[in-house]
């Protein structure tokens, strides 16, 4: 399960964010995760409370926004919205797509007392 080493990561810059401010404990975390991250919410949510234990961020809500799979179709020149990496074009069928967003993981925001 390599969604708890994203959140022990997660964990690492809480920390190291609280640190430089010499603040207390953080009330909520804002994670932005993309539909092509190869992460799944729920289980990040699962991992973030069980990484969060004896550390700032104990008991500190974790909101997370989800981002879509964008994509440029190369045969009709549209941007597209995708689900998952191989998936084909929704307007014309091709599986000629490059990737462009979606892929995102990124600690957006902390709430900190």
């Amino acid at each position: 399960m390599h969604e708890m080493a994203i959140c022990l990561g997660i964990i690492q810059i809480v920390e190291e964010k609280v640190r430089e401010r010499s603040s207390s404990p953080v009330r909520s975390v804002c994670l932005e995760l993309g539909a092509l991250s190869h992460a799944a919410p729920e289980a990040i949510r699962f991992c973030f409370a069980v990484a969060a234990m004896r550390t700032v961020a104990e008991g500190a809500a974790l909101n997370i926004v989800e981002l879509p799979g964008i994509a440029w179709c190369m045969s009709c020149s549209k941007s597209v919205e995708i689900a998952r990496r191989g998936d084909c074009c929704p307007c014309c069928g091709s599986y000629q797509l490059q990737v462009t967003a979606g892929e995102q993981m990124r600690v957006k925001a902390l709430e900190i007392d």
